[in-house]
């Protein structure tokens, strides 16, 4: 999961339809990147950053967040 992308984007109330809009792809797709099934690109990771969090690092933005769990 993109734990820190979906965190910024709850403080500037982005959602991932916003996010769909700069893509021009679904929802479903920004839904399934944000969860980590698949991965943004290079190119739509810059899209994102450059549109809605200026001044961002991209590797903060697009850090995976991996969750251990128990046995």
């Amino acid at each position: 999961m993109l734990n820190n992308l979906m965190a910024e984007m709850a403080r500037f109330n982005i959602t991932p339809k916003d996010i769909k809009d700069v893509l021009s792809c679904t929802e479903r797709t920004v839904t399934n990147k944000l969860n980590g099934d698949f991965e943004f690109s290079v190119d739509e990771a810059m899209k994102i950053r450059d549109t809605f969090f200026p001044g961002m690092r991209i590797a903060y933005l697009f850090l995976k967040n991996i969750e251990q769990k128990s046995a």
